[in-house]
Parts: structure tokens; C-alpha cells; sequence
């Protein structure tokens, strides 16, 4: 038997000796068409080489090229299991030339793979044409020998395909396998070919033309081909089966599926089996491309299919999460041919089982409250649109699932119903969110956001892609158009770009088209916690909704952002070992050029503390290891050790990230372990180097650290060591050197202050002869010495006044020091004269001539100081004024 692994070899290998080069499969995610939601064409990643946009990989290319069908218009979820042919994930092998062969050559390679190379017989072959493409039939009939009656020709659009209403178009010509008269059908063209006796198993299509609005203007001036033949197609035809699912890998998945749920692919169970096979093809190499489940966009489609594949095995009778246990038998079948697969096999494993032990507690929740509200329901019923809701808004379980759970009993559900209860919440969230108190003139973002849905954002395995422009807002208001030199914000239905929130910045980057289109995006913000508005100036050209722009982040400023955000979680963790479990953050700011983290702490770090801080993270930087992002429940997250992020809204399913060398001290933990929805580096290397620059207070028991990273922190350490070195040379030193003769220089000034000090004391007492001193008056019979000492330390004027009153054995000494254009004022009494006068009241008539208020101390000591250094000898005047006084 040919299995399918060497069909795929076959084919690919064929065309590889007719000068193909052979393509790896594109990720099922195509990041250059925002209209669809999953490759599901051949040709979808050559698309823009056949529209001109990029260069061809090769004149001519081979592909093995993985395909879903399971969301948008391309939708065949609800049929796989119950036919002979529909699946969700494909594989669709195709040949390709870029404006090299065209009709002759691809149909003369088409015959001889299918007759010679794969052996089948020709004369169970029929083909079908273009109804006007004569040369189509005639090269079939000069080739192939085929009579007149089996080359069909189709008047329809079947046989003319189109990239979109604008572009590249072209006739088709199909190759069909008769299954022979036991199965039931008609030939193309004729009334019963909805039967599957006549299988279409290779499409080939003769780009050709060029159409405007659906119209033909023209003809390309270089020809096409692009070929599809589904690969689990043609391997029934080899291996001699009707069904799909009776091909090697699906038999092989369908036997382990068997074995692990304990129930046999027969009866009712083989549509269970069959959908358990094909979902888990689908659901792991989405998983495999970077998609995980969520509640929007490409994530919720493949929850859907995950959650499908689940409620089946429910049926089966499985009494224990049953997908994940079928995925090294996955992996063996279809490893060799997709590496990728094998190399996400522990996250598919981990994502399934994670998925189906949270849905099995719904599903069997919602199963039994759907029972008790269908009892008296029969065939041609349908439950109620309201419980319907119930059912999905209170206790989780999905309306797809409650139409599939009762299609079986023939009983419906009544979707208007539904949709009214759903419009009905919206509402109500729309009032709450006005009586917030949020700004009225955002209302336009729920009207976005009803309209078009959450954006999807793609930015966590890419920094470039395709989006649909779907809202344009100028100066508060939406418009459909913008124009060059105009401020816009920018929203379409998919972005590379993330939208500020969590501490971290939002992208920057360009938007453009191939018309010439250029926004240079400064940031993008994140309304209503869904959309993703990227704020931006048209340099060039227009955009208009509708319109598909290329949207590219700055990569390099992408880089510095994640290596700063992976820090702050390592910060964190390091923190809190050394600080201990009462740290907890408190806010932070994530941008390209630094971060800063606030966090709780009664008291100021000390160095050693921060030097023990920055070391530990160092540490798991220079350790490299992975960094590692799972989806849970938030209970689930925090149960499982994850911290929760100050300031981050989270929902029913959380990012939790794992950074740092696991089994931190026996823990069997990472070293940092929480919830986040930012962007973060590969592995903690990428961060480089982290740097703490600062500490301080930022209110009552908080505290902040700033700190760089990479090559800020590098560049940062460099400015210092060149500020040494100059400093050293200064000096006249050695850098290694520099620290002791600074101290050394210390030292040395300090004792040369304290010369001054007291060469100045010396000066303030006459030299220190011990004679009385040549300001000493005689003011009223009492004794009076008044000094202005510029530059004297406020300090020592305690310490003179003393020796100032030792000297006059009684009297009063006064001193005014003025230093910076101010004064301290300070006056002194002998005890003898205290009871007589007040220090207290001579200082504050002093403390007034200069410009200054009050002054206090002792009776026998008082001090004070004014603004107005210039007046010190009016200072000392007031006190002979007020002695005098006194005396009179």
C-alpha cells in the first residue's frame, strides 16, 4: 500500500526533478492576507508573488502546503465526521510557476504524475475545462489521448477562479477519479454530480487575466500556474478506500483513539472517533504555529474545534481527558514530514490537557442543565434563544455546542432568540460603562468594538503582517478616509503592534501599501482593554476602510522593550528573595530606553541589598534559559504560584510567564513566575545585562528602582568609566586609585577646615592674647563686644560667644555671621546680667534689622538669622540701641 508519508515524498520530489524548488509549508496563520482566518489554499502564501508585491522564491516551486477550514467563509467544522470528505486541517500539494511554463507544460506534467508516477489508471480519469478555454481542451486531448466526452467543459465559476473581485484570475482545469458505478453520483456538469462516484483530486489554474471589479481588463503579461491536489484525496484513490478517514493516518489515529478511550469505531462512535482525529490534527498544528486558545479571533476558532473534539470523546464514554494522550501517536505519523510538530509536542500535550480538564467540569455542567430544560422538548422543537444564553453566559457553555448537543434529537434553538438576549447584555455594559464616569467622547470605541470585534494581536511570534483597515478616527470623530499630513488613529481587524497596557509602551512603527501609502505610528494604545488604535501621521499617500495596509513594528525598539519587561519580572522575583514576600509591585513603566519599578518596602535598600539584587538577576540573565508562556484560568494560574501584575485586567484566560532556571531551591518553580500579557523576550540572555541606577521614595512605604539593560546598561557603566578616568587623571592617579586618594583629599580638607575654624575663633577673640578686644564698648555701665564675621560656620558661633563672655567677665557679646548674602545672629550674657537682660530679647531686635522674624534660646543665649546678610551692623546696632535703653 502507498501510505500517505510517500505520496507526499512522491509528489513533492517529482516536481523537484522538473526544476521545482521545494517550499516548507507556510504557518497556517497568514500573516500577508488579513481577509482570511487560516491558510486554506495552496497558494495563499505565494499570493503576493503573483500579485507583484515580493519576488518569486524560485522560477518554478513545489509545496506540501498545511490547510484549516474551520473559521470565516471557509467553514467545514460541522460536517467533519459525517462525511467522506470534509476535514479541517488538509494538506494541499501544488506546483507553481511564476511567468515561467504555463497550460502546455502544467498539463503535461499533471498527466504524467497522476498515470505514471502514481499509476493511475487513465482511463478512470475525466477532466473538465473552462467552458470557452479551447486551448485547455485541446492540449488535454493532444496530451492526455482523452475522447471529447471526458474532457467537460463548465460554464460556470467552478472552473474560473479569482483571487478577489481586483487582480489575477485565470480558467481552471480539474482532474477527476471515477470511484466507479457501486458508488452513487454523475459526472461534473450533470445533475447528479453532488454524488461521490466522480471525486475532484488536482485543480489546476491558468492565471492569465487581470479584473477590475469583477470585470476582465486585460491580460497579464506574465502567465501563471498554481496547482492544488489534496493530499488526503488522492491517498484514498491510491489506497483504495472511499472515505478519508480510511486512509493510513487517520486509521492509526482512530486505533489509538480507540485504545485510549476504551470504546470501538463502530455505530455511533466512528462519527466520534472520526472527529477526535481530524480536531486533533487541527488543534496541534495551530498550537504548533503559535495559535493558543482564547476567547477572540483565531484563538476562539481553535477553542471551538478543541472543545468539539472534547464534547466527542465525552460521548465515547471517556472518563479522563482524552486528546492529550493521542498526540505522540500524532507526532509519529506526520512528525517527519512537519519537524515543527515534534518540537511543540510538549506544548500541544500541555495546552490539550489543560483545555479539557477545565471544559469537561463545563461540559458536564451544561450538559445536565440542558437536559433539564429539553425534557419536554421532541423532534422539530427548538429550546428557547434566552436559555440558550443562560447556558453560555452563566455557566460557560457555548451555544455551538448546545445546537450540536441537540441536533441529534432533531431539536433546534432559536438563534434570533439568542442574539437578542446577547445584543441585550451588550446594551447594559454599554450603560454601565457610561455611568463610569469615562470620558462621553470615547463612546466611538464600543461602537468599534460592536462592530468589528476585538483586534486581534499578532505580535507575539511576529513583528510584521497584514491588517484591514476598519475604523479611521480624526480629532475624536470617525472618517473613511485620510490623507497625507493628517493625525490619525488608525484600527484594523488584525496588528503586529502592541497596544500600551501593563506598564510596558505601546509600538511604534510604519503602516504602508504597495500605492504608497506611509504612517509613521508613534504609539498604540489599547481601548476598552480589545482594540488597538495605532496613533500615527500619513507621511504619504491615503488610506481609507477597507483597505489592506502592511503594518511593521520597529523591531529594534521591540527588542529593547521586551528585554526591559522580561527584567522587571526577574526585578521582582529577586526583590522579593531578598526583601522578602511582603514586596509587591506597585505600578511600573516599561520603555525602550530604561524601566522603572515601584514596589512596596518600609525603608530605603541599602547598597549591599542592591548590589546582592542586581548580582542574583545577572545571574538568570547570564544562565539563558527558556522563557515560557501558558494560558490558564486565573485561579488556576494563582493556585499554581503565579503572581498577578498590579494594574492588569484580567479575564477568564490568562498568559502566564515562567522565566528564569526552573526548580528554584526544590520549588519545581521557575524562578519568576507571573500573570502577563506583554511581550518578553526568548530566553533571558536576550536581556544582556541589567544595571540598577537608582533608588528612592515615592510615597509612604513604597519605594522605586530604575534600571537599564543591554546596551543601555552597557553604554551607561562606559560614561562612568571614562568619568573616572578623567578624574583620575585629575588627580594624577591611577583609576584603581582614584578612591583612596579622594579619601585622602577628604581628610585633607577636612583638617584644613578645621584650621580655618580655628585661625577665625582666634581672630573673633583679638588674636587670643587674653587682652580685651578693641570692639569692647561700655553702653550703660555695661560692657559690650559686637563682631560681623564674614564666612564663619553658624556652628562655632555658640563656642565664641562663650569665649567671648570668659574674657569680659561680665558683659554682653554679640556676633552676626554672614555667609551667601544671609545671617545668623546670636547673642551672649554673662549669668551676673541675666536678671537684668533677656539674650532672648536682644537677639530678636537683632534677628528684625535683618529682614528676619523671631529667635529664641536661653536667657543667657539666644540665636536667630535674616534674609539680609548687608545689614549685619544694623543688627549689632539694635542690640547697643536696646542695651542702651535698658541702662537709661
Amino acid at each position: 500500500m502507498t501510505t500517505t508519508n510517500e505520496i507526499r515524498r512522491t509528489f513533492l520530489e517529482f516536481f523537484a526533478d522538473k526544476d521545482h524548488k521545494i517550499v516548507p509549508s507556510a504557518p497556517l496563520v497568514p500573516y500577508n492576507d488579513p481577509s482570511l482566518m487560516f491558510v486554506n489554499a495552496g497558494m495563499v502564501p505565494f499570493k503576493n508573488v503573483f500579485t507583484g508585491v515580493e519576488a518569486a522564491p524560485a522560477p518554478r516551486a513545489t509545496s506540501s502546503q498545511k490547510c484549516v477550514r474551520a473559521g470565516g467563509k471557509h467553514n467545514d467544522l460541522d460536517n467533519v465526521g459525517y462525511t467522506a470528505r470534509h476535514l479541517t486541517f488538509f494538506e494541499m500539494l501544488g506546483n507553481f510557476s511564476f511567468g515561467d511554463y504555463f497550460k502546455e507544460r502544467a498539463i503535461e506534467l499533471a498527466w504524467t504524475m497522476v498515470t505514471k508516477e502514481l499509476s493511475l489508471d487513465a482511463d478512470r480519469l475525466l477532466v473538465t475545462v473552462y467552458h470557452t478555454d479551447d486551448e485547455a481542451f485541446d492540449l488535454w486531448k493532444r496530451i492526455a489521448g482523452l475522447p471529447d466526452d471526458r474532457i467537460i467543459r463548465i460554464p460556470t465559476k467552478d472552473n474560473f477562479w479569482a483571487m478577489g473581485s481586483d487582480g489575477p484570475c485565470g480558467p481552471c482545469s480539474e482532474i477527476f477519479w471515477d470511484h466507479g458505478p457501486a458508488v452513487a453520483g454523475g459526472p461534473p456538469g450533470s445533475p447528479d454530480e453532488d454524488g461521490d462516484r466522480f471525486v475532484e483530486i488536482w485543480n489546476l489554474v491558468f492565471m492569465q487575466h487581470l479584473q477590475e471589479a469583477d470585470e476582465i481588463t486585460g491580460n497579464l503579461p506574465r502567465p501563471s500556474i498554481d496547482t492544488g491536489m489534496g493530499l488526503e484525496r488522492i491517498s484514498t484513490v491510491l489506497q483504495g478506500v472511499h472515505n478519508v478517514f480510511e486512509t493510513d493516518t487517520f486509521k492509526t489515529i482512530i486505533a489509538a483513539s480507540e485504545e485510549q478511550s476504551g470504546a470501538r469505531a463502530e455505530g455511533d462512535a466512528l462519527a466520534s472517533h472520526r472527529v477526535i482525529a481530524d480536531h486533533l490534527r487541527s488543534t496541534s498544528f495551530l498550537i504548533a504555529d503559535g495559535v493558543l486558545p482564547s476567547n477572540e479571533g483565531r484563538g476562539y476558532v481553535l477553542r471551538r474545534i478543541m472543545r468539539r473534539a472534547m464534547r466527542h470523546a465525552h460521548l465515547l464514554g471517556s472518563d479522563k481527558p482524552l486528546m492529550h494522550r493521542l498526540v505522540p501517536t500524532l507526532v509519529g505519523e506526520m512528525g517527519q514530514a512537519y519537524p515543527d510538530l515534534g518540537r511543540a509536542q510538549a506544548l500541544i500535550t500541555e495546552v490539550l490537557e489543560r483545555e479539557e480538564s477545565r471544559f469537561r467540569q463545563t461540559l458536564e455542567k451544561g450538559l445536565r442543565l440542558l437536559d433539564e430544560e429539553t425534557r419536554s422538548l421532541g423532534e422539530g422543537d427548538s429550546l428557547q434563544g434566552e436559555t440558550a444564553f443562560k447556558l453560555y453566559d452563566t455557566y460557560g457553555f457555548p451555544y455551538d455546542l448546545t445546537e450540536d448537543a441537540l441536533r441529534a434529537r432533531g431539536v433546534g434553538v432559536d438563534r434570533e432568540g439568542f442574539d437578542a438576549a446577547m445584543a441585550r447584555q451588550k446594551a447594559a455594559a454599554r450603560a454601565a460603562w457610561k455611568g463610569s464616569g469615562a470620558a462621553a467622547d470615547s463612546e466611538h470605541w464600543f461602537d468599534i468594538a460592536e462592530r468589528e470585534g476585538a483586534t486581534e494581536f499578532t505580535g507575539y511570534s511576529s513583528t510584521e503582517g497584514e491588517g484591514r483597515v476598519v475604523a479611521l478616527i480624526i480629532d475624536g470623530e470617525e472618517v473613511t478616509r485620510a490623507e497625507s499630513g493628517q493625525d490619525v488613529l488608525v484600527l484594523t481587524n488584525q496588528t503586529p503592534f502592541y497596544g500600551e497596557s501593563g506598564g510596558q509602551s505601546g509600538d511604534a512603527g510604519i503602516i504602508s501599501d504597495e500605492d504608497g501609502l506611509e504612517i509613521e505610528v508613534t504609539d498604540t494604545s489599547k481601548p476598552l482593554g480589545r482594540l488597538h488604535a495605532h496613533h500615527g501621521k500619513v507621511k504619504a499617500g491615503a488610506i481609507s476602510v477597507g483597505d489592506t495596509v502592511h503594518m511593521a513594528i520597529d523591531a529594534e525598539r521591540r527588542d529593547k522593550i521586551r528585554a526591559n519587561h522580561s527584567a522587571t519580572h526577574l526585578l521582582h522575583a529577586a526583590l522579593r528573595n531578598h526583601l522578602g514576600d511582603h514586596v509587591t509591585q506597585k505600578g511600573s513603566l516599561v520603555a525602550e530606553d530604561r524601566f522603572r519599578f515601584d514596589f512596596s518596602h518600609p525603608k530605603p535598600i541599602t547598597a549591599a541589598e542592591i548590589a546582592a539584587i542586581e548580582a542574583e538577576v545577572n545571574g538568570e540573565i547570564r544562565a539563558n534559559e527558556d522563557v515560557r508562556t501558558q494560558l490558564m484560568s486565573p485561579d488556576d494560574a494563582i493556585e499554581a504560584g503565579a503572581m498577578a501584575l498590579f494594574g492588569e485586567k484580567y479575564g477568564d484566560e490568562v498568559r502566564v510567564l515562567s522565566i528564569g532556571r526552573s526548580d528554584v531551591g526544590g520549588s519545581g518553580r521557575s524562578y519568576s513566575v507571573e500573570l502577563c500579557g506583554g511581550t518578553h523576550v526568548n530566553a533571558t540572555g536576550d536581556i544582556g545585562l541589567l544595571r540598577i541606577i537608582s533608588e528612592s521614595a515615592v510615597s509612604s512605604g513604597v519605594r522605586r528602582i530604575e534600571a537599564l539593560t543591554g546596551e543601555a546598561a552597557r553604554q551607561w557603566i562606559v560614561r562612568r568609566e571614562e568619568a573616572l578616568k578623567s578624574v583620575a587623571a585629575t588627580l594624577k592617579t591611577a583609576p584603581d586609585e582614584v578612591e583612596a586618594r579622594v579619601a585622602a583629599l577628604v581628610d585633607e580638607r577636612k583638617s584644613l577646615e578645621r584650621e580655618l575654624a580655628e585661625a577665625r575663633k582666634q581672630l573673633a577673640l583679638g588674636g587670643g592674647s587674653g587682652a580685651a578686644a578693641a570692639a569692647d564698648e561700655d553702653i550703660a555701665g555695661v560692657k559690650f563686644s559686637g563682631e560681623v564675621l564674614n564666612g564663619m560656620d553658624p556652628k562655632e558661633l555658640r563656642g565664641l560667644l562663650d569665649e567671648a563672655k570668659n574674657r569680659m567677665s561680665s558683659g554682653v557679646a554679640a556676633i552676626c555671621a554672614v555667609n551667601d548674602g544671609k545671617a545668623a545672629f546670636a547673642v551672649g550674657i554673662t549669668e551676673d546680667l541675666t536678671g537684668t537682660i533677656s539674650a532672648v530679647d536682644l537677639v530678636r531686635a537683632g534677628v528684625a534689622a535683618l529682614g528676619g522674624k523671631g529667635g529664641g534660646g536661653r536667657p543667657d543665649m539666644a540665636q536667630g538669622g535674616g534674609p539680609d546678610g548687608d545689614k549685619a551692623e544694623d543688627a549689632l546696632a539694635a542690640v547697643r540701641e536696646a542695651l542702651a535703653t535698658k541702662g537709661g
